[in-house]
């Protein structure tokens, strides 16, 4: 009968430490980015996709053209970085463009033209209207053939929580994607919930939260924040796994150790009681 309980005792012990090493060992089902794409394929539609200009950003505009001397008269000059100063030069080696910022209006003050209204326009669009502005203004000559060039200067994104290099972001190209930022930041680390990511976003005085599921591709591309746009935050939350370490009662209680330990104990007085 000893013997019996003893085998029964053990052989529950030992199911226990084995369920216990298995859940331990499992592979979580939720970390693979589109899992619902298996066997088909997805699109999205670009066309609203560009990054357009908003009061308070700052962008670089360089005319280029035939004639030097006009093109002077329409950009702003250089300002050179010196060890403890810096001046404003016409010089083009070792310096650093100068730039416009929209005001409220969303316009721009421009060299011998006047304000140009700026906000709502893609970069393109910008340099187009500016182009025409000049010509309009009889500066256009034959030789002068104006190129325009417009460059974003402090627009940007901002990667925060569960990613491998949080921090701020400059945005490089007028269609930046989740994918894209999140990759500039090392991608999501393990511990990332790829569920829930948060995408919080300024429009015009209200702030609103987005949430996109990494994990399903229909969810990610048809999402609004799935492009980007200047000044939105990116924030990734812990998963459970993480939030559990975080504490001493959740990693105490709920690690794998933990367990381990107690089915060890219960083991010993089990074998104990047998051999009394």
């Amino acid at each position: 009968m000893k013997n019996k309980l003893s085998k029964g005792l053990a052989g529950g012990v030992s199911a226990l430490l084995l369920a216990l090493l298995v859940a331990s060992c499992a592979t979580p089902s939720k970390i693979a980015y589109f899992q619902d794409t298996a066997g088909r394929d997805t699109s999205i539609n670009l066309a609203q996709a560009t990054i357009r200009l908003q009061p308070g950003d700052m962008i670089s505009i360089i005319v280029n053209t035939k004639d030097p001397e006009s093109a002077g008269v329409l950009n702003l000059p250089y300002i050179t970085n010196r060890l403890g100063a810096s001046s404003r030069e016409g010089g083009y080696n070792n310096a650093q463009m100068s730039g416009y910022t929209l005001d409220p209006d969303g316009n721009v003050d421009f060299p011998m033209i006047g304000k140009i209204h700026m906000a709502g326009l893609t970069r393109s669009e910008a340099a187009a209207t500016i182009k025409k502005k000049i010509i309009d203004a009889h500066y256009a000559t034959t030789d002068f053939n104006p190129v325009v060039t417009v460059e974003f200067m402090n627009l940007g994104i901002s990667i925060m929580g569960e990613v491998t290099r949080p921090g701020h972001f400059s945005l490089n190209k007028d269609n930046l994607n989740i994918l894209d930022a999140l990759a500039m930041a090392g991608d999501l680390t393990i511990y990332g919930n790829r569920e829930n990511v948060r995408v919080i976003r300024t429009e015009g005085d209200i702030q609103k939260t987005y949430n996109v599921d990494l994990t399903s591709a229909e969810a990610t591309l048809s999402s609004p924040v799935y492009f980007l746009k200047q000044n939105d935050i990116i924030y990734v939350e812990p998963n459970e796994v993480k939030m559990r370490q975080s504490t001493v009662n959740g990693n105490n209680v709920r690690s794998t150790s933990f367990w381990i330990s107690l089915a060890s104990l219960f083991t010993s007085i089990t074998l104990l009681f047998i051999r009394k």
